[in-house]
């Protein structure tokens, strides 16, 4: 072909891509790439625990004749659980009965007898001495039935003491006993977990000089991520794990002990990040579109993290773009 056909011909090509690019949607240039601070996260797994858990325990020993609760109930403070029954208070207070009347029978005598004694006195037939004597026995008497009296109180507080009560209102974590059987005193019948509910962590050593009290924590749960507060850290370092508690406002309280992953903030880096929408995949490949010289060009690159911004979705490019790089994002 002749040169001059050759350069009609190249010619009218640039005219053909020219039209095309025309008819293709407007592009923008973002601003110049630059790094800015991006939070490091540590993914731990924590887990759901009560605030307070406290054993609702027997303070008698006996047999448990009734069990009113079940793990998964709900309860108030005060709120009686179980009745156990020691079988020898039922003898004891009937013998305390019986000694009661036999005391006030020989208190009734003893007066008797005093008023027979103060009668003869009066008329010069008995003596100061007897009458002083039978007095005499008439308080001891009477002392004696108020020593009953305290003795059958205090059998009657413990049999009162056979109901259990619960420590605090809360939820029934675990019920160890059954009806029927056979407890001591001090023994766990329930345990009740109240005080509201958070997530315990155990945040591996290295990390303990990032976290703070205060910092805001991800939760990623069945109903999508939560955000949370640092509460409280521990200084006690348990087999290389700083402990630490989150609050979440409202937590689950369905399973107690249930794992949960969190997201932790541990420290701060600087990264190139672009718009999501920037980004292209073709082949298993990522390609993100700058300005050059002579016009847009593609580049592939690795990409990291995805980040939420106020301006929306951003991803960190890992390598294939450098500082002061200018994305070009179509309009939509």
């Amino acid at each position: 072909m002749p040169p001059a056909a050759l350069h009609r011909t190249s010619a009218m090509t640039r005219l053909i891509l020219a039209a095309l690019l025309s008819l293709l949607p407007l592009q923008t240039l973002a601003e110049p790439l630059r790094p800015v601070p991006v939070t490091d996260w540590k993914a731990v797994y924590g887990r759901i625990e009560a605030r307070d858990r406290i054993a609702a325990r027997a303070r008698l020993g006996g047999t448990l004749v009734s069990l009113s609760v079940a793990e998964g109930d709900r309860v108030e403070a005060g709120q009686v659980l179980a009745e156990v029954v020691d079988e020898k208070i039922g003898f004891q207070l009937a013998a305390v009965d019986a000694q009661r009347a036999a005391l006030e029978a020989e208190l009734a005598n003893a007066r008797t007898e005093l008023g027979r004694v103060e009668d003869l006195l009066a008329r010069g037939v008995s003596t100061s001495q007897q009458s002083d004597a039978l007095r005499t026995q008439v308080q001891v008497m009477s002392g004696r039935i108020a020593a009953n009296e305290a003795e059958r109180k205090v059998l009657e507080q413990q049999a009162a003491e056979g109901r259990v009560l619960a420590p605090l209102s809360g939820l029934v974590l675990n019920v160890p006993a059954a009806a029927g059987a056979v407890v001591l005193a001090g023994e766990e019948i329930a345990s009740i977990g109240g005080g509201g509910f958070f997530l315990r962590l155990a945040v591996p050593e290295r990390h303990a000089g990032a976290l703070q009290e205060g910092d805001a924590i991800v939760i990623e749960g069945a109903e999508g991520p939560q955000e949370g507060r640092l509460a409280r850290l521990y200084p006690l370092i348990e087999n290389g794990r700083v402990i630490a508690d989150v609050e979440v406002p409202g937590l689950s309280e369905r399973f107690v002990e249930a794992r949960v992953l969190v997201r932790l903030p541990v420290g701060t880096r600087e990264a190139l990040l672009v718009p999501e929408a920037a980004v292209s995949r073709r082949a298993g490949l990522d390609f993100v579109t700058v300005a050059g010289e002579g016009g847009s060009v593609e580049r592939t690159v690795v990409i990291g993290q995805r980040h939420e911004a106020e301006g929306g979705a951003m991803v960190e490019v890992l390598s294939g773009l450098r500082p002061g790089d200018e994305v070009v994002s179509s309009d939509e």
